[in-house]
């Protein structure tokens, strides 16, 4: 279920437009337009994914069949030159 209100409404009872959010997307309208959508944070984290890089590794089935090969460099390591 969506919920629409103006920027009006939601600043006179934000209260109001929090309940609602825990039904689903709250539109939030200025002249009449959609200017904001206010989600509940785990409606947000569905939306987005996983944000940390260890849960993005963990996520996928099958990415351990990806082959990575670094690439080798012939570079030696040189001391720094201070001057």
């Amino acid at each position: 279920m969506t919920t629409e209100m103006s920027s009006r409404e939601f600043n006179q009872d934000t209260g109001k437009a929090k309940k609602a959010a825990e039904k689903g997307p709250v539109y939030i309208t200025d002249r009449g337009r959609p200017a904001h959508v206010l989600l509940t944070y785990a409606d947000y984290e569905d939306l987005v994914g996983p944000r940390r890089v260890l849960d993005r590794l963990a996520e996928p089935a099958g990415v351990e069949d990806i082959e990575f090969t670094a690439p080798r460099s012939d570079d030696r390591p040189r001391p720094a030159d201070f001057d």
